[in-house]
């Protein structure tokens, strides 16, 4: 077993630098010099020699060797890619899209979608269909399974050429494990064995499984308002509410993986009862169910019309989308509902920005689609709540990727787990 020196508790690798859950692939056998030179080569999507030395600090003679030694692994490839500088033109390593492929798979209550890349980051393929968690994971797990099948052959590929698999799922994940534990709205999904399920159709993959929201955080952090920002919050507002946090540059998940799980701190002790067994928590409140139930009742009072149209015209429901489309027409009662929600998820952010100081936070998920009077809601409430030097340099701003983060995230954050590093101590 791996130590970790500052805490003494296990480390989330295994001997071989992977997590419990399954076996090293042995595609991966990499040192820690090797595995800082590709997080640059990835971030960057390619750099020179002369660029690697700045943000390594290495020496040039040091860089020659470590890019040798991960070009005979067919890792990284010089490409036809260059740049001036000084006057001469110098080449840009990247990673070799030849290597094999990796699949993200991003999975919401009602929702399904999959991308295919190389690991140069190239896609390969998407692909998007209605899917319903609660027909359980058999039935998902399969229709994943199929639609991956399909996506590598008409690519010209088998599902052996698939390395890598990250999975995000709207619930609580022991990332360790690999496995959901307690999801409420995922019934039959409890301490499911997804990686060895994957495994059996796809072989030679690593499979990453974790919380839809770290995918998300990750996704950003990588390819969108996140980028070049170490410490920063993305929030999801949709169904449900949660938060990913990338602490110094990379996804924390705390002791047990449940990081993050904003949606069910109170706000209101005489609020409505959750579906967690508690009153007044934010996602009962602020969260995309909560929103549209606050649009009926005022339908019920005869307090909109313009609601009352929507409700009609979806005959007899109501989302948060059809609020925001009421509110851009002028509708005071959603202009209301929209400010309110705001406001109580603003006041929790602002906790989280005293307590863990971000450089920014970024929104996401369905409910966001509400628009900039959401933004501007939670903005304010940020501000108000939180201290000055904590809010300083504070971005707040909606998610660059929309619909793509999720299944990108799940793209790096398995791309991540390949290339760890062999750990060359037993206690570190």
């Amino acid at each position: 077993m791996i130590l970790d020196k500052a805490t003494m508790q296990p480390s989330l690798k295994s001997s071989a630098g992977f997590h419990h859950n399954q076996k090293v692939r042995g595609l991966m056998s990499i040192s820690p010099n090797e595995e800082l030179l590709i997080h640059f080569i990835r971030q960057y999507d390619g750099l020179s020699k002369e660029e690697l030395v700045k943000f390594t600090h290495y020496s040039r003679s040091k860089i020659n060797r470590i890019l040798q030694s991960l070009s005979d692994k067919n890792i990284v490839v010089e490409t036809n890619k260059s740049q001036t500088t000084g006057g001469r033109r110098a080449m840009i390593f990247n990673m070799n899209g030849k290597l094999g492929l990796v699949a993200g798979v991003y999975l919401g209550a009602t929702s399904l979608d999959l991308i295919l890349s190389d690991m140069a980051g190239k896609m390969m393929g998407r692909f998007s269909e209605e899917a319903f968690v609660k027909d359980g994971p058999v039935v998902i797990l399969d229709r994943i399974c199929d639609l991956l099948g399909q996506m590598l052959a008409a690519n010209g590929f088998s599902n052996e050429n698939l390395l890598g698999i990250g999975i995000g799922v709207p619930g609580p994940v022991d990332f360790l494990l690999g496995s959901l534990i307690y999801p409420t709205i995922m019934p039959g999904w409890d301490q499911f064995p997804i990686v060895s399920y994957v495994h059996e159709t796809f072989p030679n993959a690593y499979v990453v499984v974790d919380n839809d929201v770290n995918m998300m955080a990750v996704g950003e952090f990588i390819n969108g308002a996140g980028k070049g920002t170490n410490n920063q919050i993305f929030v999801k507002i949709g169904t449900g509410i949660g938060a990913g946090i990338i602490c110094e540059g990379k996804i924390y998940r705390g002791t047990c993986g449940s990081a993050g799980d904003i949606a069910h701190i109170c706000v209101d002790k005489n609020g409505p009862i959750c579906v967690c067994g508690n009153t007044g928590c934010l996602e009962a409140l602020a969260g995309g169910p909560a929103i549209a139930n606050l649009g009926i009742r005022a339908i019920n009072e005869e307090k909109s019309t313009i609601l009352q149209k929507y409700y009609d015209k979806n005959k007899g429901q109501l989302t948060s989308v059809d609020i925001g489309n009421a509110a851009r027409e002028g509708d005071a009662v959603s202009i209301e509902i929209i400010r309110d929600s705001g406001r109580l998820i603003g006041e929790v952010i602002a906790g989280l920005v005293n307590f863990f100081n971000p450089g920014i936070i970024i929104i996401g998920g369905g409910v966001s689609k509400l628009g900039n009077l959401f933004l501007s809601s939670i903005r304010q409430a940020v501000l108000k709540r939180s201290l000055p030097l904590a809010s300083s340099n504070l971005l707040i701003t909606f998610s660059d990727l929309g619909d793509d983060a999720g299944v990108l995230g799940a793209v790096n954050m398995t791309m991540d787990t390949l290339f760890l590093a062999q750990p060359e101590e037993i206690i570190r």
